[in-house]
């Protein structure tokens, strides 16, 4: 199977949730070998600018993302590009939501 994509949006360790969104996932890496790829999206830095607008724009689209500024909330967790969490999960329910994925075939359908 193809591996996961997960992406923590996020601002940077002077953020607190940030940090500690980016601990959980640090901590449910591990049960997922060669499973699951990660990444933070640094929304400061330009790269991460982009990825976060590209985000943001798949759940409101790009009329109320540029207009209305809707964003995706900072931070939050995607996999495959589908927002699964906005909020801090525990261990567990990312643990398990990766494991639906896993057993969806990677779409979360």
């Amino acid at each position: 199977m193809k591996s996961l994509r997960l992406e923590l949006i996020y601002a940077g360790d002077h953020n607190l949730s940030c940090y500690y969104a980016a601990k959980v996932v640090e901590a449910v890496v591990p049960f997922f070998p060669n499973l699951l790829e990660w990444e933070k999206v640094y929304i400061r830095q330009k790269e991460g600018a982009r990825r976060f607008y590209e985000l943001s724009v798949s759940l409101y689209g790009e009329e109320d993302v540029r207009k209305l500024h809707c964003h995706a909330p900072i931070p939050s967790i995607f996999i495959n590009g589908e927002m699964v969490f906005d909020r801090i999960p525990s261990v567990e329910e990312l643990a398990q939501s990766i494991e639906d994925f896993i057993y969806r075939g990677g779409n979360g359908k």
